[in-house]
């Protein structure tokens, strides 16, 4: 049965060389709902290509805008957590520039740890250093301590996409030793993080969250469409 997503639109603007975030986002959302994906481009992780990112914002948010969409997310966490402002910067220039109502990754994510009152985190990610620090500075202006965690000094999504998903498995195991968190946030969207989550929870004992994960469930409550979906955490339930 083909879903044309009857109840709601979801307009996604995506880094142009994630492969990931559609796949996964498609899995957690509920049935009903369609996915339009328009890519901005990002392939890298320096401080230019990041940036740069939000040059063509409001050209992508505009395609978006002609399947009017129920709302438009800014999918990328590195460059939505690059300042404290960044999020809410780029949903207002979203929004001027479509009428729609806009969030961004930002938002998911801390909309995520109130909800599941987490605050103190483990922070996994498959950045570079720069980009690792500058979120954990991000979460810890936000309120959220940062008690441990770990990166993996992977700068192109395209590599991110090909990180074995034990690997990623594994370093949160070890970044969880000794340490009594809240939750663990496994930070990026472009790496295979949802299938870890549920044999996570029930090895460590504390939620899970992942980058696509929280983008599903705060789009899915900003569309009005709660239900659950199984399979993919504490959060969804």
């Amino acid at each position: 049965m083909i879903d044309y997503g009857d109840r709601a639109r979801l307009g996604v603007l995506l880094p142009s060389g994630n492969s990931v975030a559609e796949p996964e986002l498609r899995a957690m959302l509920p049935a009903g709902v369609g996915l339009h994906v328009t890519r901005l481009p990002l392939r890298g992780s320096s401080q230019a290509e990041l940036l740069g990112m939000l040059d063509t914002l409001e050209t992508g948010a505009r395609l978006l805008g002609d399947v009017r969409p129920d709302a438009i997310a800014f999918h990328c966490t590195a460059v939505s957590t690059y300042a404290p402002s960044f999020a809410h910067e780029i949903a207002t220039r979203i929004e001027r520039a479509t009428t729609v109502p806009a969030f961004a990754t930002a938002d998911a994510i801390l909309a995520a740890l109130g909800a599941l009152n987490a605050r103190r985190v483990l922070l996994v990610t498959p950045y570079i250093e720069e980009v690792h620090r500058r979120e954990i500075d991000f979460l810890q202006t936000s309120g959220i301590e940062v008690l441990g965690g770990g990166f993996m000094s992977v700068a192109t999504n395209d590599l991110m996409a090909r990180i074995p998903p034990a690997d990623i498995a594994a370093l949160v195991r070890s970044s969880a030793r000794g340490l009594a968190a809240d939750a663990c946030f496994i930070s990026c969207t472009a790496i295979r993080s949802a299938g870890l989550i549920a044999p996570l929870e029930a090895e460590l004992g504390m939620p899970v969250i992942t980058s696509n994960q929280v983008l599903a469930w705060f789009a899915s409550q900003r569309l009005g469409i709660g239900e659950r979906v199984p399979g993919y955490g504490r959060l969804f339930g």
